[in-house]
């Protein structure tokens, strides 16, 4: 299977993480539930294929999110086959009846889920802005307490369909507010895919000047408009060395209707690889594991890496 010509940039960073989050965020906006045992298969795939991090699933209530209702069966499954490799494996969780199901079931890594705008947390957390860290505030520390490690996602960062434009000085207080609860890092979402790189760079910088050095940040870019790769080459460029990523380029957001897949880690690996950056994915193995999740979901897989290399 082809690779890429490896043509360095001194300029860049050495090597890079990619967050998988194919398993959780992807599937989740998927019209049809994906058994349990597939998903079991898709986790212990991706990490044979060389993913240091893959995001398993949300302990969120099945209302909301029916596709991953199974959180606590699929968690099972994967703790009982993998031992301390499926407890590392990161769960989003909403409150603290999420970190409950994490903490029984033995979960060493959890995220929480914010928003950087009103409309946004109303619909996705029945919450208010300034209400949600009430919310986080009782979990985070209790995760701590735990030993725990807390992950900070904050969503509608360079736009919102209903808002509008987001001011960088509203992302940033926000951002900084939920990682101040005591995360270890914060990943910066661009929902409805509307950003572009000097926007990138703008926020970026932002955050830098309010005190959150580049290792604390992560990116987490969708495809809607067709920028992610470009926008992750720019954080690259001011560098961040985490990057958020769904294989097949799976996913979306269950309540923004404009937020289309994620950025492909297909792509963004073929793109890193290009650059002589390590990232530890074997990029056939991931491509051959996306395919096969193209098959279970019953139709190709948007990323044009599995495209050009499976066809």
């Amino acid at each position: 299977m082809r690779e890429p010509q490896r043509v360095l940039d001194p300029q860049l960073p050495t090597s890079v993480t990619i967050y998988e989050v194919g398993a959780r965020d992807g599937l989740q906006n998927e019209s049809a539930t994906v058994p349990t045992e597939a998903k079991a298969e898709f986790v212990r795939r991706l990490l044979d294929a060389g993913l240091p991090i893959v995001e398993a699933t949300s302990f969120v209530h099945p209302k909301w999110v029916p596709q991953l209702a199974d959180a606590g069966e699929l968690m099972t499954t994967l703790v009982s086959e993998l031992g301390d490799k499926g407890r590392d494996l990161p769960v989003l969780v909403p409150n603290e009846r999420g970190l409950n199901r994490a903490l029984d079931l033995g979960c060493r890594h959890i995220a929480i889920f914010g928003s950087a705008t009103e409309t946004f947390a109303r619909r996705n957390l029945n919450s208010g802005l300034d209400e949600q860290f009430a919310m986080f505030e009782p979990t985070v520390a209790r995760a701590r307490a735990e030993g725990l490690d807390v992950r900070a996602y904050v969503s509608m960062c360079f736009g919102d369909p209903w808002e509008g434009d987001v001011p960088v000085e509203q992302v940033v207080t926000v951002g900084k507010r939920l990682f101040d609860l005591g995360a270890s890092q914060l990943s910066l979402g661009d929902t409805i895919g509307v950003g572009t790189a000097g926007h990138v760079r703008a926020l970026l910088t932002a955050f830098n000047e309010a005190g959150l050095d580049n290792d604390a940040l992560a990116v987490h870019f969708h495809d809607t408009y067709g920028q992610a790769l470009a926008n992750a080459h720019a954080a690259l460029e001011h560098g961040i060395t985490t990057f958020d990523a769904s294989a097949g380029g799976l996913g979306g957001c269950p309540y923004a209707e404009s937020a289309t897949g994620n950025l492909a880690t297909e792509d963004l690996v073929w793109m890193l690889h290009g650059l002589g950056i390590e990232t530890g994915v074997d990029l056939p193995a991931l491509v051959e594991v996306s395919t096969w999740m193209a098959g279970v979901l019953g139709r190709p897989s948007p990323s044009r890496v599995v495209a050009a290399l499976a066809g």
